[in-house]
């Protein structure tokens, strides 16, 4: 039996060399290139790593069985040993499961909404836009839409529930074709930038907007965002096993951390700075002079914040004016926000995104008001 276990335990200790590259490769300068990275762990490398835990417990059992059942030890060190290897089983077999568990979140920052991402965050073109390829077809009035996640779809499993899609499918795919610009934590500077870059002259222009567009050109004009950095409230080892592995990831964001109200104060010092708000304003021009340029229709649907309507519509209402003197038809979601229960608003408890219902108004909001200018 003693040959027994040191030959296990000659297998954790190769084992461990394994683990070193699989979960610590960066303290080594080592680079896993796969599709994905680094945005996500590859299914092949979660494979990877559940074949490493599915080793590593069988030699823990190997050893227990042939240390503890066979020889019939016994005394408190025995006692301890069978309460604890019974638990680090089950905490190994639930990170095994939880490797492959999605779960979208405001971000890609968790594990499972990495995984989320990688599973749902198709099809990807050539362009790398959540989007189809671009159609060959002039005949048709091409209809970009430019935002951020909201536009993207974060959190949407389907992209037949997303706004653009929607819009599409109301306008008539014959003689219409809506292609979506949507990028995740972009801002009014590079919507701009993006849509320029586009290989499609547009048609039609509808600009999403949310009240955290400003963000990145308030921190440039000095204003601070403090305890918004993911993983700022943890230091030490436990930082280390919340970023590194499935479960404690998975367990730590179901958990509050930063507080909205401190998003809500430095979006409300951002929209009433008039230094911020001009520089706001000159890149919002950039994007309005390329409409001009192009001879596009443009407009701007503003997406509140979920459940902070009536705040949301006041801190973003210089900007709606903005717009509107430069001919802009602005399309307000508010009202129609506040009928749509809580729970239906957004696509998840952990991803206040837009959930289908409010893709929804969204779609027809923007639709009648294209139908409205057009008669």
């Amino acid at each position: 039996m003693a040959s027994k276990i040191v030959t296990s335990c000659i297998r954790l200790l190769l084992l461990s060399v394994l683990f070193v590259f699989l979960f610590y490769p960066d303290k080594f300068h080592l680079v896993l290139d796969y599709p994905g990275r680094p945005q996500s762990d590859s299914f092949y490398i979660r494979l990877a790593k559940s074949v490493f835990w599915l080793l590593l417990m069988i030699e823990i059992l190997r050893i227990f069985y042939y240390g503890v059942v066979k020889s019939k030890a016994k005394g408190l060190a025995a006692n301890v040993v069978t309460l604890v290897v019974p638990l680090i089983v089950v905490l190994i077999f639930l990170e095994m499961i939880f490797m492959y568990v999605p779960q979208s979140h405001e971000g890609v920052l968790s594990k499972a909404s990495q995984i989320w991402w990688e599973k749902y965050w198709k099809p990807v073109n050539a362009q790398n836009y959540r989007d189809r390829e671009i159609l060959n077809d002039t005949t048709k009035k091409a209809v970009l839409v430019i935002g951020d996640s909201f536009a993207a779809g974060h959190g949407l499993e389907n992209l037949d529930e997303r706004f653009s899609n929607q819009l599409e499918a109301k306008l008539g795919a014959n003689n219409h074709v809506v292609y979506n610009l949507g990028v995740s934590g972009s801002d009014t500077r590079d919507e701009a930038a993006r849509l320029m870059r586009y290989p499609v002259k547009p048609d039609v222009i509808v600009l999403q907007y949310f009240p955290n567009d400003i963000e990145k050109v308030a921190r440039e004009k000095g204003l601070t965002l403090t305890g918004a950095e993911p993983y700022a409230d943890l230091t030490g080892s436990w930082a280390t096993l919340v970023k590194r592995f499935y479960l404690p990831n998975f367990v730590y964001w179901q958990l509050p951390h930063t507080a909205f109200s401190t998003f809500e104060e430095f979006v409300n010092k951002a929209y009433t700075d008039t230094t911020v708000l001009n520089a706001h304003f000159r890149d919002l021009s950039v994007m309005l002079d390329y409409r001009d340029s192009s001879r596009a229709e443009m407009y701007a649907v503003f997406v509140p914040f979920l459940f902070q309507l009536d705040k949301s519509a006041a801190y973003t209402k210089p900007v709606e004016d903005f717009l509107k003197s430069r001919g802009v038809t602005v399309v307000r979601l508010t009202d129609g926000v506040a009928k749509i229960a809580d729970k239906d608003r957004v696509v998840g408890k952990n991803d206040g995104h837009a959930g289908p219902a409010v893709n929804t108004l969204m779609a027809e909001r923007v639709f009648e008001a294209m139908k409205k200018k057009s008669n």
